[in-house]
């Protein structure tokens, strides 16, 4: 999670790719240049471990935009695929 963070907070669509599950991944990924990523917070985790094939990340993404400031709150589910670690998809919540 922190890794795919990072990668929006640098516009690395390349890795954002990498990262995501192929079954959900969509063919094209237009990231807002506007966007200022400002800080991740991890709320809970379930599995990921080396002796897990699924696991889910809450987290919390502070971020500015224009003149305004948010926060995106997900709950993240992650699957291992061909070894690695990738993002299947996540529920937003307020």
């Amino acid at each position: 999670m922190r890794s795919r963070y990072t990668a929006f907070v640098f516009e690395d669509t390349a890795y954002l790719k990498r990262s995501w599950h192929p079954t959900t991944r969509p063919r094209r990924l237009d990231l807002d240049p506007a966007m200022e990523w400002e800080g991740l917070e991890i709320l809970s985790t379930t599995g990921g471990t080396a002796f897990h094939t699924d696991g889910t990340v809450e987290f919390r993404a502070s971020y500015r935009l224009g003149g305004s400031t948010g926060a995106l709150h997900e709950n993240s589910r992650f699957t291992r695929h061909e070894g690695r670690w990738t993002y299947v998809d996540g529920d937003v919540t307020d």
